[in-house]
């Protein structure tokens, strides 16, 4: 690979680098909060300078990832739920990555394909390769006006360094042995390197770090280049015999109709059956989601993808057999929010909870999608998939899920009397607030006031960096002091 490097290209490392510091500065520094908002828009800056004038292609779809992007970045600074807040430090620089290679590549890369995943890894190697290619050139840069037999004496200088170090550390140490003024003179030496500072050379190696792999990437990604394997794409590599797959088709649908039958009643009834605990009862009903998501829409997909469906009467058949495996796997999913709802008003709302409650709400959507593509084959599967995967996900960041939990477990004690104070104290500063207003109503309730008093000591105690600026810590904190407690 030849590099061409002009003025513009300096001008874009030095950007690089500076956005490199912000970098540092924004997830290195202190907890992350408001300081996601501010890389984003930094590097998006870069971004955007960079491909000045570009035409960018799947724009609907970038646009729709990129909203994406900066509703989970702004949970940081909004929320403070430490699930996604983990979960976000990976999955939002893999959503910005997939999203500056798909509206960068040509508009002929279909991102939906599994070809796809191929054409990414390359960016990611050709990064690499980019930063190699761009040593070379600094090295050949900084070689310019210096005669090459002067350059070959300090080349040799340098390697005659590296090969005396491993004699002279022998050398150093039998002199050190032989006489106590020489040790001690030594032993002042590393004393000379108090002034570098570890945590600054920690700093400038992360900024070195973040600036080459912006630049190497942009860089990449601006040189269009396409691996040929987009363009075989469609080819399918594995096929499923339809009599096979129609058998097997029949024999499940067989057991779950005789499944649904027996149990119908059982299913729908409100009540526990027999010597069935609340915990029993709702973990067979995880069975039963467990079972529709990996078993169900497993063989749906499979079917839908792999299988010829000739047209004609195995083409209706296995239709109507597709069709009643979903429909079945709809009343398991019934079966298992209706317990799981059972559960809940039974020993109250937790986040696993609501966040199981609120993933059976996704696959319905995923099995209805799923019920129309089996009679419109022409629909995507992995296209529908994703885009209403991330919505999903990003709606679960934005609506604040533990302040469902709170008002849900609030309400229940007003008609029940029943509160774990523990669990939303252990919860985010979400549940900070709802335990102020449960003092509110209630400062007797055990265990409640201790807590809140920690918890005052606590906001009285920290100082929150710029970079850990959070809308629901400050305001928790303030409702924190506010209350009387001594």
């Amino acid at each position: 690979m030849e590099l061409k490097f002009g003025k513009n290209d300096w001008l874009f490392l030095f950007m690089c680098i500076v956005v490199g510091i912000i970098a540092e500065e924004a997830f290195f520094r202190a907890e992350i909060g408001i300081s996601y908002l501010v890389f984003l828009t930094a590097f998006y800056a870069l971004f955007f300078y960079r491909f000045r004038g570009f035409s960018y292609s799947h724009q609907r779809f970038g646009y729709l990832v990129l909203i994406c992007i900066w509703l989970l970045a702004a949970g940081y600074f909004i929320n403070d739920n430490l699930f996604f807040y983990a979960l976000n430090i990976f999955g939002i620089p893999a959503l910005v990555i997939f999203h500056l290679v798909v509206i960068t590549g040509k508009k002929n890369i279909r991102w939906n394909k599994l070809a796809f995943i191929s054409y990414l890894f390359s960016k990611f190697v050709a990064s690499l390769k980019y930063n190699f290619v761009f040593a070379s050139y600094i090295g050949k840069f900084f070689k310019q006006g210096i005669e090459e037999s002067r350059f070959q004496v300090w080349k040799k200088v340098g390697i005659g360094i590296l090969i005396s170090l491993p004699v002279l550390f022998v050398v150093l140490m039998l002199l050190m042995s032989a006489d106590t003024e020489f040790e001690r003179l030594m032993g002042d030496i590393p004393q000379w390197f108090d002034m570098l500072d570890g945590e600054i050379v920690a700093r400038i190696l992360v900024v070195l770090f973040f600036t080459f792999a912006f630049f190497s990437f942009l860089q990449t990604l601006i040189q269009k280049q396409i691996n040929a394997v987009i363009h075989n794409s469609d080819k399918q590599w594995f096929r499923m015999d339809a009599i096979i797959t129609i058998t097997v088709l029949v024999l499940i649908n067989a057991v779950y109709v005789l499944f649904t039958v027996v149990q119908f009643k059982y299913f729908f009834s409100g009540t526990l059956q027999g010597d069935f605990t609340y915990a029993e009862y709702a973990r067979k009903g995880f069975f039963e989601l467990l079972f529709v998501t990996l078993i169900n829409l497993t063989i749906t997909i499979l079917v839908l993808t792999f299988v010829d469906r000739a047209a004609g009467l195995i083409k209706r058949f296995m239709q109507v057999m597709l069709t009643a495996l979903v429909l079945a796997s709809a009343v398991l999913l019934s079966s298992a929010f209706l317990r799981l709802s059972m559960y809940e008003e039974a020993y109250g709302f937790t986040f696993i909870r609501v966040m199981a409650h609120s993933f059976m709400i996704f696959l319905v959507v995923i099995f209805m999608y799923t019920l129309i593509k089996i009679w419109i084959e022409k629909l995507s599967l992995f296209h529908f998939y994703f885009i209403s995967a991330l919505l999903y996900y990003t709606l679960m960041n934005v609506i604040n899920v533990e302040q469902i939990i709170v008002t849900k477990n609030i309400e229940r004690y007003e008609q029940s009397g029943k509160i774990d104070v523990h669990y939303l104290n252990s919860l985010s500063y979400t549940g900070i607030l709802g335990l102020n207003e449960l003092y509110e109503k209630n400062p007797q309730l055990p265990d409640l006031r201790n807590i809140l008093l920690e918890r005052q000591n606590e906001a009285n105690l920290n100082t929150t960096p710029w970079q850990s600026y959070n809308l629901k810590r400050i305001q928790a904190n303030e409702e924190l002091k506010k209350l009387h407690l001594e």
